[in-house]
């Protein structure tokens, strides 16, 4: 039988991770967004207190942000001892 590789293997390219490193980045904006909003003065749909509904939104962008840089590090950044090889 012969011994031959996938198409995947052969561009390099593994697309069940890919949409999973987008999907991340995605959730993460999405996150951002909703932090950006809960402070704008429309947000009072959320139904909270004005300060309730900053401090909430200043968690989501933070979280939004942390998110963001830990998936561009994890899966967009090349690693620098794999490409001095």
């Amino acid at each position: 039988m012969l011994n031959r590789s996938t198409t995947d293997e052969r561009l390099n390219t593994k697309s069940p991770q890919r949409l999973v490193q987008y999907f991340t980045l995605m959730m993460a904006i999405i996150y951002m967004g909703l932090g950006v909003m809960m402070w704008l003065p429309m947000a009072n749909v959320f139904a909270l207190p004005s300060t309730a509904r900053r401090v909430l939104g200043a968690v989501f962008i933070f979280y939004g942000i942390i998110r963001f840089a830990r998936t561009y590090r994890q899966h967009f950044q090349r690693n620098k001892t794999h490409d001095a090889r």
